[in-house]
């Protein structure tokens, strides 16, 4: 993938469980609005985050989002999901980083790819980056929110990929 706009989200948790190198290997280019630079450096936010918002990578980039808030199928979502799927459609991104279900059916609605947390972990451990049930296991260690039977089912889809030969 090459371009993507992310909220704050998947940055915020695949930080928190030391896996977000795995976002260069997926997409070339992630963009962030102030709305999301703001967030991830909001002095309740983890030091962790705040940490590495403070030096970001150099495939992160922060870029205004033209109009966020004249969108009123947007008007239901947070500043930083409404700038986040603004700017997404602005630059023709390829995905939305997104977890937020709100976030992502609007994203959807607006023809863009929505991808979070979970997505991202799925398509590193598809290419070999990671070992999916040591990453879920992070996560699930966080305030992240996932269904138990979501969560098995990745862990069994997993286990298959594993065992095909």
């Amino acid at each position: 993938m090459r371009l993507a706009v992310a909220d704050t989200g998947p940055l915020r948790y695949l930080i928190l469980i030391g896996e977000v190198g795995i976002i260069p290997a997926l997409i070339d280019v992630v963009l962030i609005p102030p709305e999301v630079h703001d967030e991830l450096r909001r002095s309740r936010t983890p030091a962790q985050v705040r940490a590495w918002i403070a030096a970001p990578p150099p495939w992160l980039h922060v870029q205004p989002s033209p109009h966020a808030d004249t969108n009123p199928r947007l008007a239901r979502l947070d500043p930083g999901e409404r700038a986040a799927i603004t700017l997404a459609m602005s630059v023709t991104a390829d995905a939305v980083l997104v977890d937020d279900r709100a976030g992502a059916a609007a994203a959807r609605a607006h023809a863009l790819a929505a991808i979070g947390t979970l997505g991202l972990l799925q398509r590193a451990a598809r290419g070999g980056l990671l070992d999916l049930p040591t990453a879920l296991a992070r996560l699930v260690a966080t305030n992240f929110h996932i269904r138990p039977q979501l969560l098995e089912l990745l862990l069994a889809e997993d286990r298959i990929r594993r065992e095909k030969p």
